[in-house]
């Protein structure tokens, strides 16, 4: 049975915009364009999810949260044009699950549902999409997404990128990473997965000098953000 995702916001195009793109996806969807009517809505609809607007005029998305919280675990993911820490340190608090910066590229919207979905069922820790912050990374398609664009990449580099950021950061050696990543172990000169990691940081870094997602731990090989 398809899980229902109930969407809040007062603008009725972006409704309509991932209402369309969700049942695409095989969600069941309802819609709310005030907070009243969200309440409401997940009291007769019982939705697994909730995707909460933060601008709201009258009710805004936190009041809609914290009412929320005082009787329901559901899964919500608070959306906003607020982009400072401390805006998204708030949504965390009063009990959002996940957060989004607007503008978003609805696949990654669609990976923090999962996401949230996964945990609220209990699902193993091993994803089937890990989102890093913008990068998407999908195990069972084996693509790479920036920003809602999505990175070409070799099997290699796939392999490595997904053993680095399953598990953020923990360091492994040039030879755990030949062992994990590449199904080899001293077939190869462990030095070959600095080359790996060369053309993969040309891929997702904004600045191969200054890394975000990939660093050197000098004398020990490479971590994941962390």
């Amino acid at each position: 049975m398809a899980e229902t995702i109930l969407l809040v916001d007062d603008e009725e195009k972006v409704l309509e915009f991932m209402s369309a793109f969700l049942k695409n996806e095989g969600f069941q969807v309802v819609a709310a364009q005030t907070g009243m009517d969200a309440l409401v809505k997940v009291e007769t609809m019982n939705p697994a999810l909730v995707v909460l607007d933060w601008m709201m005029p009258n009710m805004n998305g936190l009041d809609v949260c914290r009412e929320l919280r005082k009787k329901s675990r559901i899964g919500i993911i608070m959306v906003t044009a607020k982009s400072d820490e401390l805006d998204k340190i708030i949504g965390l608090e009063v009990g959002a699950d996940d957060y989004l910066t607007k503008p978003f590229s609805l696949r990654e919207l669609l990976a923090r549902i999962r996401s949230v979905l996964r945990r609220l069922q209990g699902s193993p820790a091993a994803d089937e999409e890990l989102v890093r912050d913008d990068l998407i990374i999908s195990s069972s398609q084996c693509r790479v997404w920036k920003q809602g664009v999505e990175v070409g990449m070799t099997p290699t580099e796939f392999k490595l990128l997904y053993t680095l950021a399953v598990k953020p950061g923990i360091v492994y050696s040039r030879l755990q990473l030949l062992k994990a990543a590449l199904d080899d172990d001293l077939l190869n000169v462990e030095r070959t997965v600095d080359a790996h990691i060369s053309r993969l940081r040309k891929k997702i870094e904004d600045d191969i000098s200054n890394p975000k997602y990939i660093h050197t731990v000098y004398g020990f090989g490479y971590r994941f953000g962390g």
